[in-house]
């Protein structure tokens, strides 16, 4: 997975609801814990594999809600300064939008 350098002072667009996208991500962490622990007690396949559908949807939308946040923060911004820095930022969206459609 290439990381894509970013200029130091640029706050990204998701800053605003942070804490927000915090919480989910570590009720989604309590989430994979809970399946770890389900197969480790043996638990019923169809369960588990509720519970992983569960989790992939957790997942997704902290993706489409950061995918949002880039889109109407960090584009729309690189799109009124014009010149390649927009092409690139629209790039890395619609590289995001691929990514996330293939999970």
């Amino acid at each position: 997975m290439e990381a894509v350098q970013h200029t130091q002072g640029s706050a990204h667009g998701y800053i605003s609801d942070k804490e927000k996208y915090l919480q989910r991500l570590k009720r989604i962490e309590g989430q994979a814990r809970g399946i770890s622990r389900m197969v480790d007690e043996e638990k019923y396949c169809i369960d588990i594999l509720t519970q992983i559908s569960a989790l992939t949807s957790a997942l997704q939308a902290v993706g489409l809600g950061l995918l949002d946040d880039h889109l109407a923060h960090c584009v729309v911004d690189a799109a009124r300064k014009d010149g390649p820095e927009a092409q690139e930022k629209l790039k890395e969206a619609s590289d995001a939008i691929a990514r996330l459609v293939k999970s």
